[in-house]
Parts: structure tokens; C-alpha cells; sequence
């Protein structure tokens, strides 16, 4: 456990349960089998005598494994949808609005983003919309790019409305339709790593990570995120995330849980 714990802090910043030992095991079982182990231990005592990078990896991102669900954190996705995008769209006009969901695991949040804009009402003429999801995962970006969702993750959050409207079936899955999924682009990142080549964001959304993270990668990958915003973006977490440590650098926008301005001065929630 003190392995695991080392390599998920110094890799990914994560802070790995050990006292809850039949979550690590359920996360590493698939693996230790995938890669040809017989046991959890086998799989392990491999990462000491090896010291592989591959499989190093393959042993975090089974560990930072993060669950997620279509429109989770509802209310924040209707301020987007209603509020903060078409207040973007007047301010943008002649450059895309760029959105990234940067630990996007299967892509279930980002492809909300993706629906939620192509719902909004109100948006200028011509406005233009760039999606990016990342994730430390390449099995979850596989997925996610592949965008087939079983009948059980459909039904996480995904209103029957709008199942019907943007998803086609497919035997006992559904696939999300070529429109909505050929507006997004994917790549691995490493939340850790320097950020400042991504280039400037409108809008980051960030959920299932901070709570999961060692205190001091925390305030590195917050403030990293923060730094990509321009004075009217915005920043998206977990509703039970609190950052009132930052508070030099974001402001909760009023009402709204988990969604933080990066300039209050600037309303970018508020249509001028």
C-alpha cells in the first residue's frame, strides 16, 4: 500500500485510499489479469522488479480510475447552457469559445458540454465552439472517443429527451451521434504537467479530481487551470469542492455551486 500510494502522489497527485483496501483491489484486479498476473501481489511485486514505466503508469491510471455520468452537477450545467454561453458568444463573436473538461474519464461530462451548447438559446450569430477533453487514462479516452455508452450509463443523468434526440441505438448500447461527438477533441494529459502550452480556455470544467488529490498538487493544478482563463472564464468543479482558499484567484458565482469566475467584475454569467 505505501508503493501504490507513492507512485499514485508523485505520478498524478492522487491520493490513493489505502485504508480501503477492497477499492484498490477492485481497481487492480482487471489489471493484474489483463497484463497476465494471477494476483493483485504478483502484479505488484512485477512493479518493484521491473520498475517499467508502462506498467508504472498502467497501475496509476487504474488507481485515479475516476467515475463520472452525463449532466452531473445539473444546475451548473443549466448556468452554462442558459447564462455563461451566451454571454461568451456576445463577447467572443469572432473567435470559437474553447471548453475543456480536463479529467474527462469515459467523456460522459464533456459530451454534456457539447449538448448543452448546441441547446442554448440566445447565442450570436456564427458563435463557434471548440470542445477538448483530457484525461490520464488512455483506456478512458478510448472509450470516451469511441462514444458508445451501455444502457446503464445512458441512464445516469441523460434525460429520455434528450437519449432520444442525440444518441442512436445500437443493439444493447447506445453511440452518440457523429454530430456531437465530431465536436470534440481528445488527448492524455497529466494535470501535473506544465499547462501553459494548452493555450487559453472560456470555460475548464474539473470534476471528480480535487478531492482526490494530495493538498499541495491541488493548489498546483488549480492554480495552473486558473492561469489558462482569460478575466471573463470560468472555472467548473464538484459542488462539494471548496476553494475559498483561492479566492485571490476565483470567485463563487452567487448561487451556483462549483461555479467559480475568474474576474466577478467581469459578469461573464450576465448577458450585457
Amino acid at each position: 500500500m505505501d508503493l501504490l500510494a507513492a507512485l499514485g502522489r508523485a505520478r498524478a497527485g492522487a491520493r490513493v485510499e489505502t485504508e480501503k483496501a477492497y477499492l484498490v483491489e477492485s481497481r487492480l484486479a482487471p489489471l493484474a489479469r489483463r497484463e497476465g498476473y494471477d494476483s493483485i501481489d504478483a502484479l505488484i511485486a512485477a512493479l518493484r522488479a521491473k520498475r517499467e514505466e508502462r506498467l508504472i503508469w498502467a497501475v496509476v491510471e487504474a488507481l485515479c480510475r475516476g467515475d463520472t455520468t452525463f449532466f452531473r452537477g445539473r444546475e451548473a450545467f443549466a448556468q452554462l447552457r442558459d447564462e455563461v454561453l451566451p454571454a461568451l458568444s456576445l463577447r467572443r463573436r469572432d473567435t470559437p469559445i474553447r471548453i475543456w473538461s480536463a479529467a474527462c474519464a469515459t467523456g460522459q461530462e464533456v459530451y454534456s458540454l457539447a449538448m448543452a451548447a448546441v441547446e442554448a438559446k440566445g447565442l450570436a450569430t456564427g458563435t463557434r465552439f471548440e470542445f477538448f477533453g483530457s484525461d490520464l487514462s488512455e483506456r478512458a479516452l478510448e472509450k470516451a472517443q469511441a462514444g458508445i455508452y451501455t444502457q446503464f450509463e445512458v441512464q445516469r443523468g441523460l434525460p429520455i429527451r434528450m437519449l432520444v434526440k442525440y444518441f442512436e441505438n445500437q443493439d444493447d448500447t447506445w453511440a452518440i451521434s457523429p454530430r456531437i461527438r465530431q465536436m470534440v477533441r481528445w488527448k492524455r494529459i497529466n494535470l501535473l504537467a506544465d499547462l501553459s502550452a494548452m493555450g487559453r480556455f472560456d470555460v475548464i470544467l474539473l470534476k471528480g479530481v480535487l478531492r482526490g488529490m494530495d493538498a499541495s498538487m491541488r493548489s498546483k493544478v488549480v492554480e495552473s487551470l486558473t492561469a489558462l482563463l482569460p478575466p471573463d472564464g470560468v472555472l467548473v468543479v464538484d459542488a462539494e469542492d471548496d476553494l475559498s482558499e483561492f479566492e485571490d484567484l476565483l470567485t463563487a458565482a452567487p448561487g451556483r455551486a462549483g461555479v467559480y469566475l475568474r474576474d466577478p467584475s467581469v459578469r461573464p454569467a450576465v448577458a450585457a
